[in-house]
Parts: C-alpha cells; structure tokens; sequence
C-alpha cells in the first residue's frame, strides 16, 4: 500500500545512487540517464561544483524570507539577467510558478487579459497555467479555465495575424514545444510573433523551463532566433536538481512588481540559489556551451546513421541536446524495453522518443544509448511482423 496520491504512472524503477549520467537501481542494475530528471540535472547528477555549494550554504543558513537582502541572490539574479540580455528577476519555487508569475505581470503591464499561446504547448498546471497549456487532456476533469486564453496552430503566421490586437496581453510560447513533440518554431514565425507583440502593445513572453539554461547550445533557446522577448521564464535545469525558477524580465517592467504585488515564501532560498549560482558559472561559460554545440552536432550524425534507415523512424527533430525521434512504436512499450537495456527515456506527445542527456554526456555515453536504442527498435520490428 501507498501513502502517495496516484498522480505518477511510475516506473518500475527505484534510484539507490546516481552520478553524472548514471543511476543505480536498488536492485544494483545501472542505467544510463537521458531523462536528466526530465531536463533538470543538466550537469548530470551530483556534480562536485553544485554539491560544494550546497553544502557551503548548509553551513551558513537554510531560510530567512525574501524580506532580507541576500547577496547570493543578487549574484544569481545578475548572472540569469546578463545570459538573457534582460535586466530584472524575480525567483519562484519551480517552472509553473514562473510561468504565473508572467501571466500576472503581463495582466497587471497592459491591464488587459487576453493570452494567446498555442496548440500542444506546455506551460504548467497551476490553474492559469494550465489554462495557456495548449493540450485538453491536461485540462480534463477541472471545470472552467481561467478566461482569455486563446490557443493557435504552432508555426503558423496567417493564424497570429488574425488573433493578435490592441486587447491582448500577451503572447506566450515555447521555442521548442518539449512536452507536445518536440515542435520546433522555425525563424519566419518567430520573428512574426515579436513584431506584431510591439506593433500591438502586447508582451512578448518565452517559456524556456525545458530549453534554457544551455540545453540547446546557448544560455536560452531564443538566442538561436536573434529574437527579444519582454518575459522569458526559467527552472529545471536552473538549480540542477534543487527547486528553482526565475522570472527574468525587461527594465521597462520593473515597476509593475512592486512591492506587495508578488511574492513567495520559499522563491530564491538559500540552497537553491546556491545551486543555481554554481550550475550558472559552469554552464554560460562559452568553453562549456561550446562542448554541447559539439556533441548535439555528434549525437545527431549517430542517430541518423544508425536509426534513420529504420522503417519505424520517421524523423529526427533536435534543438541542441533536445532530441526528439519520431516512430510508429508504441512508446510505453519502447520505453519500458529500453529500461530493460539500461536507457532511461522520455515520451514527448504521441508518438515521439524524447532524449534529454546531461550536457555533460560523454560520446562513449551517446554511443551507447544510440546501440541500446538501436537494438530495442530492430527487436521491436522484428516481433511485430
């Protein structure tokens, strides 16, 4: 018997230690991890870096309340505001509450209340967010959304040019939809998306809790577009294991939160703020960012070479060391058959295997995943003819 709420279809895996991409099962078995926490332990798991801080920061205090100046906080706010080009932060406790966090402030800047976001987007399930998620079955069984949510092809121009006007707050998005698919904006829609937000007065606002802090290659996905967003909203990877997000946004908005406006009782604690100063300082370094340039470059050429040719494959979608490979298999079966072989793996929407390893992999690592989930599929075409 559980004591837990059922709210997690959980594997039949237990964690008894992990290290950089590998877990140890209770049981003894090893796994290599390309779930890194669903995108979080972009370091991998218990890097020295993080864990020295952490551990510093025990020694010192664990809570106090945001009604204290904390320069560690102000550090962290610097180094997320500079990696963006952006200028003012605010720290929450996870992605979802960043992503309300810049759905009230975008509400309370234009004083209007229409959102567009868009079809099998993702942005949380705290109620207003999960009013923008663009995907019903999140939504099943709540009642009402919250109001003025509106909800439009990906990608798709002419749509935007239609919906968009001098009543709308906001419009939000992912630059690559992690939870959807693993749909990736192309550049014409993007750059679309920030004008007609200036042309109308509305806040351009980029959801990057899956892509940012240098899972793509650069500090946040946007930068591959040359775009600049009002609002960009960060977590997972922030604190590489400890619960963080962070608001980042632009000075023009500053004032909107001000005192009383907004608040969190443990955003931007202490430990978590040691973490992510410590995750930061590794990762925007362009030495570090560069290395994952290389081996999403190297992850790619293996996945073609060896999975493309497959009649089960359908496409290969990848933004930095977000992969997503699309296949006609059943995916709770590929997925519980590459435990079996030791891979630890991710659904995106429907039908696609989503790959998220630690930046830190190594390509003997990547090798090995690419063999397992190699042999998996040929197996599973094999017994299914």
């Amino acid at each position: 018997m559980s004591f837990l709420f059922p709210t997690y279809a959980r594997w039949e895996v237990e964690p008894d230690s992990a290290k950089g991409s590998t877990i140890i099962g209770k049981d003894g078995k090893r796994y290599l991890d390309f779930t890194s926490g669903i995108g979080v332990c972009n370091l991998g798991h218990r890097p020295e870096v993080v864990q020295e801080a952490i551990s510093k920061q025990l020694n010192r205090f664990w809570h106090v309340s945001n009604l204290f100046v904390q320069e560690e906080q102000e550090v962290a706010a610097k180094q997320l505001a500079k990696a963006a080009s952006m200028d003012v932060v605010f720290f929450a406790n996870s992605g979802a509450e960043a992503n309300e966090a810049a759905i009230k402030l975008a509400r309370k800047a234009t004083g209007r209340t229409k959102i567009i976001t868009f079809e099998n987007s993702f942005h949380g399930r705290t109620f207003a967010t999960m009013s923008a998620t663009g995907q019903d079955k999140i939504k099943m069984g709540y009642g009402p959304m919250l109001e003025k949510f509106i909800y439009l092809p990906f990608n798709d121009v002419e749509a935007l040019k239609q919906e968009i006007d001098t009543e709308t707050a906001a419009v939000m998005l992912e630059i690559v939809q992690g939870e959807g698919g693993i749909h990736i904006g192309n550049k014409e829609f993007l750059n679309e998306v920030q004008q007609l937000c200036k042309e109308n007065g509305a806040l351009f606002i980029i959801d990057e809790i899956q892509t940012g802090i240098g899972r793509t290659g650069k500090p946040f996905a946007f930068q591959h577009f040359e775009l600049s967003p009002d609002l960009v909203t960060s977590a997972k990877g922030l604190g590489n294991g400890l619960p963080i997000g962070a608001l980042i946004g632009k000075k023009h908005l500053e004032t909107v939160f001000g005192p009383g406006s907004h608040g969190s009782t443990f955003g931007g604690n202490p430990l978590a703020i040691a973490a992510a100063n410590a995750t930061m300082e590794t990762i925007f370094q362009e030495k570090f960012l560069d290395s994952v340039e290389e081996k999403s470059s190297y992850i790619y050429e293996k996945i073609a070479d060896n999975l493309l040719s497959l009649p089960v494959v359908k496409e290969i979608k990848q933004l930095g060391m977000m992969i997503g490979i699309e296949t006609s298999i059943d995916l709770p079966a590929l997925l519980k058959q590459l435990r079996d072989h030791g891979l630890l793996a991710l659904p995106a929407g429907t039908n696609v295997l989503r790959l998220l390893p630690p930046l830190t992999v190594t390509t003997n690592e990547i090798d090995e995943a690419v063999k397992i989930i190699q042999t998996v599929m040929m197996n599973i075409s094999e017994t299914a003819v």
